[in-house]
């Protein structure tokens, strides 16, 4: 019996801070909803430097450092086209 006091206990104050946490969480996603501004610019030219970097890395001999600037440069470039389509997409009015 000793044990299954603290249990309880411990498990009816997880529960609570469960949801507390759920209360913070919905109180907080009306902000979240909020719009974000991206640069596209600038994220354009951070993919034309890693593609650079790339390049000088490849040709220096840096075939691993290399394949790891490429495959930032299209994460951020699949990030850009992602952005466009969304604009593209919610532009549209029905």
């Amino acid at each position: 019996m000793r044990r299954r006091i603290p249990a309880l206990v411990l498990t009816a104050a997880l529960a609570g801070g469960a949801l507390a946490t759920v209360a913070q969480v919905a109180a907080a996603q009306p902000a979240a909803a909020a719009s974000i501004t991206v640069d596209l610019n600038k994220i354009r030219q951070q993919v034309q430097d890693l593609r650079q970097k790339a390049s000088r890395l490849d040709h220096m001999g840096e075939r691993d450092a290399a394949r790891k600037a490429r495959a930032q440069a299209d994460a951020l470039q699949h990030r850009i086209d992602q952005i466009e389509k969304a604009d593209r997409e919610t532009s549209h009015h029905f």
